[in-house]
């Protein structure tokens, strides 16, 4: 079997097996239109399957008063019903998961940042780890974008890696393409 498949699949299995119950009731994936269209719905609305477009606009209004923490559920989200989306159509998983991508960088923050602020040895190399794996994750999530999108592929996966400002143009960009494929199935 496919390796890269095996390593996605069991890397959100282990970290989804690190979250208690209600969160996990919460954010369990429901079939596609299970969330009312409107804003708060959608904003509150675990994955789906296949996927809630969550439009730019929207995605800048929760985020902005949220100082970023809602992006950080969106990004579980998307994540989450990308993985869902491809086991369902028995594809290749080449991606770990909102579980899968979101909780070893939250776990390593939470852990290297009280651990470097302590003066400990290997704090700060886990918060490097954490910073390396949400950047991994995200030049993936924009190739896995562009695989959905295969007739002309709006990212470019090494945009991931611009610098503030420009990487938040990207982001947005994806979030707009993304939207739009959701918006089609």
């Amino acid at each position: 079997d496919d390796a890269v498949s095996k390593f996605c699949i069991g890397t959100n299995a282990f970290f989804k097996s690190t979250i208690i119950e209600p969160v996990l009731d919460y954010v369990e994936t429901r079939p596609a239109g299970s969330a009312d269209a409107d804003f708060w719905s959608v904003v509150k609305a675990p994955p789906e399957s296949p996927g809630i477009p969550r439009p730019v606009w929207l995605t800048i209004c929760a985020s902005a008063p949220t100082g970023l923490l809602w992006y950080g559920y969106y990004k579980f989200s998307v994540e989450e019903e990308l993985f869902q989306d491809e086991l369902a159509r028995g594809e290749r998983v080449t991606g770990c998961g909102g579980f899968g991508t979101l909780f070893p960088f939250v776990y390593g923050i939470l852990i290297g940042g009280p651990l470097t602020l302590l003066g400990v040895p290997g704090g700060e190399t886990i918060l490097d780890a954490a910073a390396f794996w949400i950047l991994a994750s995200q030049v993936n999530l924009y190739r896995r974008v562009n695989a959905c999108i295969p007739e002309s592929p709006p990212l470019h996966p090494w945009w991931a890696l611009l610098p503030p400002p420009l990487d938040v143009v990207v982001g947005l960009r994806q979030v707009h393409f993304l939207a739009e494929y959701w918006k089609d199935c």
